[in-house]
């Protein structure tokens, strides 16, 4: 199904099942699909599971600007009302925490009944004066840098980082890694650029304070892309309440290198 924002955007939703609703945000630079080990297990355990495109991503409108998480919050609102969903759960992964941090801050948590952020960019990640432990704006440089020179051959390396593929760990299949592949060069070329400076730069630390629902905060261990210091443990500090699990060992695309358990920690955090 295609949903139209208030600003005239076309964002393409997938809506299944029955039951609590869940929405599964996706991360850069991938789309809803990217979530089909945890829509399965979701859908088989009860839930609604709600998936949608990122604008510029998968088969959603690929406008030429808008690229900003006040834009993609505004989105997910546009998600959630024009689904009419009651209390829903949210679940943003990389990019997609970033969404829901920003999403709380404008809108409030009177639809959210609770919010998990798996190997999320939530709380700040570039690394300044006030974030020592952040990553160098020279790696978001050099990102966009290939993106342009190359995008197919920038996203086929990134994805072996992403999950932590090397000489000798083999932690996913090729089968894997070019489904990711496809899902990834299905974006604009220009929103995978401009998300590139969207996740990179922004701060979400002034909407922390808006997390006033439970709040689980998952991260690997070993994610390269996206660091669990500045992130994930960042996050759970600073989020009151909020739970914090690490993965050991684990890389950034851990919904598909340790599938059956995140399935089981978003089952028990959803069940409360």
């Amino acid at each position: 199904m295609y949903i139209e924002t208030p600003q005239g955007h076309v964002i393409h939703v997938k809506d299944m099942g029955e039951g609590k609703p869940v929405i599964l945000i996706h991360g850069w630079p991938l789309t809803g699909d990217m979530w089909e080990y945890q829509t399965l297990a979701l859908l088989e355990a009860g839930y609604r599971v709600i998936t949608y495109d990122r604008r510029g991503f998968g088969q959603s409108g690929h406008p030429s600007g808008g690229y900003t998480y006040d834009v993609f919050a505004d989105d997910l609102a546009a998600v959630i009302d024009k689904l009419d969903v009651p209390k829903v759960s949210l679940v943003g992964f990389s990019m997609g925490g970033g969404e829901i941090a920003r999403y709380l801050a404008r809108y409030g948590s009177g639809k959210v009944d609770r919010a998990v952020l798996v190997s999320s960019v939530v709380p700040y990640l570039l690394k300044d004066d006030s974030n020592p432990d952040g990553v160098d704006a020279a790696v978001f440089e050099d990102m966009n840098t290939q993106i342009r020179e190359d995008r197919f051959a920038f996203l086929q390396t990134f994805a072996k980082m992403f999950y932590g593929v090397g000489l000798v760990s083999r932690p996913v299949s090729s089968a894997l890694l070019d489904w990711t592949f496809a899902l990834a060069i299905m974006a604009s070329p220009k929103a995978t650029i401009d998300c590139v400076d969207a996740f990179g730069r922004t701060d979400f630390r002034p909407d922390l304070p808006a997390f006033d629902i439970p709040t689980l905060v998952i991260h690997g261990t070993s994610d390269k892309t996206v660091p669990i210091d500045p992130a994930g443990r960042a996050a759970a500090a600073s989020i009151a309440g909020a739970q914090l699990v690490e993965y050991d060992g684990e890389p950034h695309g851990l919904f598909a290198t340790a599938p059956d358990r995140l399935n089981r920690d978003l089952l028990a955090f959803l069940a409360g």
